[in-house]
């Protein structure tokens, strides 16, 4: 006989909120018990059209305080993050907080500790952990192809969704930065970060970022809400080959290129005989088979939460990301100055 499906409360409705509602209604791991918002109305809207079973509310005391919910999905404003899982987490509800998962870092630190203390699993909802070409490009860095990573380059840029409450820094570097880790297998060094505020006085609409990783490795980062093409495309140079994750393509999103720039081992003599090599070869496009990265993050935190698998995105990344975009935070204040994450953690 199958295990009967885990009682989950999703709290938060408005933009995040229905797609998460919707990919825990197709589980047959999971059954959508409350959705929780402080505008009920807008809950009651998702769960008739989603979850019509389902309670609504506007009291996460109601999903607390229900013995059958064994699980709390966290997808709020991010500064409203820290509380609600931690009222979850000391409620004994296993919690799935999406991006980022705190404010600052002791937030996250602390959020830890309850995880940990209760048993419990806390799990960060960097969603592009769980996207197939994400993972193709992965397989290219930890196999070699790539040779030796030279820097990641990466913009995420469109015209909206403008936010008051955050910056774009806040909206979309968690993104960036949990790729870029991964890719990298390793946390910034340092991060600078120099950014402009044209819509909201204090608000930056764009970012540059300039991120340094062990080993040599840069990487950087263009942040815009402010642009007229909704680009999501990250370049990875290696001494070898080159690959492009393109995440808004439909038929490319993954494009390997056997093209690399080589110079004569030995110091030259002179200016004649310095030579470089430059080598264009072909491009290909592998076949990914596709899931919708959403349906395969919430698998696997039902996963977690039923069978006790490790998580592959546990509360303490969600910190190393919090640390990074604190850092680059700081660094905005400064002036673009590049701040050490040892100053940060």
């Amino acid at each position: 006989m199958s295990a009967a499906p885990t009682g989950v409360a999703v709290v938060g409705t408005g933009y995040w909120g229905p797609a998460l509602v919707r990919n825990f209604a197709a589980l047959p791991a999971a059954q959508v018990l409350h959705l929780i918002d402080r505008d009920l109305e807008r809950a009651r809207s998702v769960r008739d059209r989603l979850v019509p079973e389902a309670g609504a509310h506007d009291d996460l005391q109601v999903a607390l305080a229900d013995p059958a919910v064994r699980a709390v999905a966290v997808a709020t404003p991010a500064a409203t993050h820290f509380d609600i899982a931690s009222a979850a987490l000391r409620a004994g509800k296993h919690t799935l907080v999406e991006k980022p998962l705190a404010m600052t870092v002791a937030q996250c630190h602390e959020l830890e500790r309850l995880a940990e203390v209760g048993g419990l699993v806390l799990m960060v909802g960097h969603v592009f952990r769980f996207n197939v070409a994400v993972e193709r490009i992965k397989q290219y860095v930890d196999s070699g192809d790539l040779g030796a990573i030279h820097y990641v380059h990466s913009r995420r840029v469109n015209l909206g969704r403008v936010q008051a409450d955050i910056n774009a820094l806040w909206s979309f570097a968690p993104h960036d930065f949990s790729i870029v880790n991964y890719w990298m297998g390793a946390e910034p060094l340092t991060v600078a970060a120099r950014g402009f505020a044209y819509i909201q006085k204090g608000v930056e609409d764009v970012i540059f970022c300039t991120v340094e990783y062990p080993g040599g490795r840069g990487a950087h980062l263009h942040i815009s809400w402010l642009d007229p093409r909704k680009v999501r495309e990250m370049t990875v140079v290696g001494s070898r080959r080159m690959a492009v994750f393109d995440d808004i393509s439909n038929d490319a999103k993954v494009r390997l290129y056997d093209s690399s720039v080589s110079t004569s081992p030995a110091p030259p003599e002179s200016f004649a005989d310095w030579q470089v090599d430059i080598r264009h070869g072909e491009v290909s496009i592998p076949r990914l088979g596709w899931v919708e990265p959403l349906r395969a993050e919430l698998d696997h935190f039902l996963s977690c939460v039923r069978d006790g698998i490790p998580c592959r995105t546990p509360g303490a990344q969600g910190r190393a990301i919090t640390e990074a975009i604190v850092a680059a935070q700081e660094s905005l204040k400064r002036g673009g100055v590049a701040v050490p994450l040892s100053e940060i953690r």
